[in-house]
């Protein structure tokens, strides 16, 4: 009897030798973990239709929540608190404990990503699921719970910080106010949307002083004189995807679908009216970021901070962008081309429901190729598959700015953006290069 108890107690002893993982730190550390957790939030975004702008909020502050868990298991990385507006040190990890800092910050990113979506219950169930995967590296119980109780409190440390910067209360503020100026903006074919986020200038920037630290020059005065500026540039767009050999033609209709990002296409057939969604143009540079950072085999907390500075070089080009686009308040091409020079035009891409200067993805493709560079250096050549999932073959790309000047080019080709427009759009997002962060 005895002696069956003394191999029963072996046999315990064996297998809970056997459950014992020392390589436990280096398996969490994994970036798949945090890039399938992106990816989560990105199809997220997408069934949800967010606007370009609130989608970039989203991304920006469950990004720095993943790294704020992070950082303090990296010393060699500094925290964002005292570097982006308002943002106070994050809650520190206990002294002489031991944490998963990984665990933390993949929880503490779906835990604020959860807070600012709608789909609630789709991040539950993926939470769960990868939350099981970190179990199965046989974490010990007290490291997961103090782990996952560290990415709680640096989450709702983030999502105070988010509450404070006035995007509650410009969802009651006025819309934007419809004239019979020729010049400014008018809601376009087919759904004649109100203009989007006219008060996203309000919004609290992360890195920019104001909205307003980069205003661009004045766009070209509008006219309708055959002779002006303004008239050829209108020409420029009409002809874009009418003049040029087959060759020509067909690169220009490639580059603008694969960067179109219009995360709500309405398609109309006959009395019929549906919608078709995509990634947004921030969407489009996330999923960027996870592709340069797998082929630069990048460990953990650079995967993470390259998120979180991608991230916050979006919402802050759209705070200033939208900032522009309601002062100026132009007319899209697709409206005066109608009026004035062909009422049968259609543009290739669906014009978006805002104002035309800047453009957009201009202004948010250059800054994230500014911070990607930054990181990842210069003629950093990649192969860019973000649209695979929406039909469309993926594009290659020499650097971050050779990509960023084929967005900006896109528009053009679409047929919503006139090129000085592009050309100035990107020269604003570039002029903050000199690198604010410290990490």
């Amino acid at each position: 009897m005895k002696k069956g108890l003394f191999l029963l107690s072996i046999l315990i002893l064996l297998g809970a030798c056997a459950k014992e993982n020392e390589h436990y730190q280096e398996e969490a550390a994994n970036p798949e973990f945090f890039h399938r957790s992106m990816k989560q939030l990105t199809d997220v975004i997408v069934h949800d239709i967010f606007s370009p702008p609130i989608a970039s909020r989203i991304y920006a502050y469950s990004s720095i929540a993943g790294y704020e868990a992070a950082v303090p298991g990296y010393p060699e990385y500094q925290s964002l608190a005292g570097q982006l507006t308002e943002l106070t040190p994050a809650p520190k990890p206990e002294s002489g404990k031991v944490y998963c800092y990984p665990l933390a910050s993949v929880h503490a990113m779906l835990k604020v990503g959860k807070a600012l979506i709608f789909s609630e219950d789709t991040i539950d169930l993926f939470s769960e699921r990868i939350h099981q995967e970190f179990k199965d590296l046989d974490i010990p119980k007290d490291v997961y719970e103090r782990s996952v109780a560290y990415g709680d409190a640096v989450a709702d440390h983030i999502l105070a910080w988010s509450q404070e910067d006035h995007y509650k209360e410009t969802r009651s503020y006025p819309k934007y106010t419809i004239t019979n100026d020729p010049s400014k903006w008018q809601p376009t074919p087919p759904a004649y949307m109100d203009g989007i986020e006219p008060s996203w200038n309000v919004l609290r920037p992360f890195a920019l002083d104001s909205s307003q630290q980069f205003i661009p020059s004045r766009p070209t005065a509008f006219s309708i004189d055959k002779n002006s500026e303004f008239y050829k540039e209108t020409m420029e767009v009409y002809e874009a995807l009418r003049v040029g050999t087959p060759e020509e033609l067909k690169e220009r209709k490639a580059i603008a679908s694969f960067w179109d990002c219009n995360p709500y296409v309405v398609n109309q057939v006959g009395h019929v009216m549906y919608a078709s969604k995509k990634i947004t143009p921030g969407g489009h540079w996330i999923n960027i970021t996870r592709i340069v950072s797998t082929q630069a085999k990048a460990d953990f907390i650079k995967t993470i901070s390259a998120y979180a500075l991608t991230s916050v070089a979006l919402a802050d080009g759209f705070i200033s962008c939208w900032d522009e686009k309601y002062r100026s308040q132009l007319v899209r091409p697709e409206t005066y081309i109608n009026r004035y020079i062909d009422e049968e035009w259609l543009p290739l891409l669906q014009t978006p429901p805002f104002p035309e200067y800047t453009s957009g993805h201009s202004v948010i493709s250059r800054a994230a190729a500014t911070v990607l560079t930054s990181i990842f250096g210069d003629n950093f050549a990649f192969v860019d598959d973000s649209e695979e999932e929406f039909s469309l073959p993926a594009r290659s790309f020499k650097s971050f700015f050779h990509a960023s000047d084929e967005a900006a080019v896109s528009r053009l080709y679409g047929g919503i953006h006139y090129r000085r427009r592009l050309t100035m759009a990107w020269r604003k997002a570039t002029r903050s290069e000199n690198g604010w962060w410290q990490m």
